[in-house]
């Protein structure tokens, strides 16, 4: 029998399985996207073999990422009324079908139609976060959901296993059946994906958590209404979707602003993904001890000063003289490695932020955390669709590579004007007082988004309520 709605408050005996939960739906959600991401590396060998035009070979990619966002909503919120453990085993075998046909492509219409069903593993993110915030005790959740969110790091697997089996294999069969080169990839993965299935399924506890069991769907999606649902959206767009879009941006962008090799790019590349991937976990333990808000604060900072200084164009200033005569003043040159350095101060921001981000949603919402976890994660998610063409019109339009971050700075000020005036708004009309603190004082209701767990939409108590919390 599944838990009642509030098992997630007071379930010790379901608890004991929750680091099996873990660090099980961790390990998936890195396979998964990595399988999500496989296309960075298998485009290559596959635009070779079909003849296909850079355009065409675009479409395959974006398929696939735009379809392991779009379903990131109603993933979230099955996940809430059945569990994770359903789910997350569905999508892994769900998955492993349309990668093992990837392997017998011989069009590109079928190509573009696989790659869009293979990008179903992206929506794993769901699913994994609402699932781990159903099992994880409130003090160790921004932690918890932090470590599982470093699986984005499976963006790199494939571009570590992928080139050595490609040209190790090519030319060969296996059993008969299998061919070798960049076609054995999507095979190992679908042989992966099978075996992380069964890990889950009988590997976690049978009895599992889920919050929004007998909840109406009225009542699951009525939490989307709030201002700040889409706020919190806003955030991961700035710290998860820029940081999709910039890992596929950046080796370009070093190739043409730096004249590096594509080997060099791809490792320079590496110091801007692995931080804004692994300093997840950490970003949820600084929240859980400091609190949500404040650790936001230090993100935006952080990625304003980096954005700030990488968006400025290498140049100086002339200066034209009554007399005829022009001096230049003020030269500015940002070299490799000075760039390399803010790449990955940005990439540490990012990774923290993005833990924060979510540390937010279980306290709010701890009833609703598969609708609202999916919203902020589709919304993130499809950021990272859009922001590389941004990237791309801008510089176009300005001349500027360093467009790109100008972007970047933009977004972010977007982000951190409009939580300060709500946190201003909000300590000024509820507690003038205490217009000075960032957060609560101990022993005090928290006003701090990341510690309200108690309260649930519609029905929240309204003694030392933020305004932002009735929004």
């Amino acid at each position: 029998m599944t838990p009642p709605p509030d098992a997630t408050a007071n379930a010790a005996p379901a608890r004991t399985g929750s680091t099996s939960v873990l660090w099980l739906s961790t390990t998936a959600f890195t396979l998964m996207f990595a399988v999500w991401l496989m296309f960075g590396i298998l485009g290559k060998p596959i635009q070779k073999e079909f003849g296909l035009t850079e355009v065409q070979l675009s479409w395959v990619v974006a398929a696939a990422a735009l379809n392991g966002s779009l379903w990131r909503l109603p993933t979230g919120m099955i996940t809430d009324r059945i569990g994770g453990r359903k789910v997350l085993t569905f999508l892994l075998v769900a998955t492993a079908v349309p990668a093992y046909l990837v392997s017998r492509v011989d069009s590109y219409a079928m190509l573009i139609v696989l790659a869009f069903l293979v990008g179903f593993a992206g929506n794993s993110f769901s699913a994994g976060i609402a699932w781990n915030s159903a099992w994880q005790p409130r003090e160790r959740q921004g932690f918890a959901l932090g470590l599982f969110g470093a699986g984005n790091v499976g963006a790199s697997v494939t571009k570590f296993i992928g080139p050595p089996i490609i040209t190790g294999t090519a030319g060969a069969t296996y059993f008969g059946i299998v061919d070798g080169g960049w076609r054995l990839v999507p095979v190992v993965y679908s042989v992966l994906l099978l075996v992380m299935a069964a890990a889950i399924w009988f590997g976690t506890p049978s009895q599992d958590m889920a919050p929004g069991t007998g909840q109406p769907l009225r009542e699951q999606v009525k939490p989307l209404r709030s201002i700040r649902v889409w706020r919190f959206s806003l955030y991961y767009v700035a710290v998860f979707g820029a940081y999709v879009a910039l890992a596929a941006w950046l080796p370009t962008y070093y190739i043409d602003n730096f004249d590096v090799t594509l080997q060099t790019a791809a490792l320079l590349t590496a110091t801007y993904i692995f931080p804004a991937s692994l300093l997840r976990p950490y970003g949820g333990h600084l929240s859980d001890r400091y609190g949500a808000r404040r650790v936001m604060y230090w993100t935006f900072g952080a990625m304003l000063l980096t954005t700030g200084l990488l968006m400025m164009p290498n140049g100086h200033i002339v200066i034209a003289h009554a007399d005829g005569r022009e001096t230049e003043h003020l030269a500015y040159s940002l070299g490799l490695v000075p760039f390399a350095i803010l790449v990955f101060l940005l990439g540490c921001a990012m990774g923290v932020g993005k833990a924060a981000v979510f540390k937010h949603i279980p306290e709010y919402f701890p009833k609703n955390v598969g609708a609202v976890g999916g919203l902020v994660g589709m919304l993130g998610g499809l950021g990272g669709f859009f922001l590389p063409p941004l990237f791309a019109y801008t510089k176009a339009w300005s001349g500027f590579p360093t467009s790109t971050f100008f972007v970047l700075f933009v977004l972010t000020l977007i982000c951190a004007v409009w939580m300060h005036l709500t946190v201003v708004r909000m300590l000024h009309d509820e507690s003038p007082q205490l217009a000075h603190r960032m957060e609560s004082p101990a022993g005090d209701h928290p006003l701090d988004e990341s510690a309200t767990r108690d309260r649930t939409v519609g029905a929240e108590p309204t003694d030392n309520l933020p305004e932002e919390a009735r929004a």
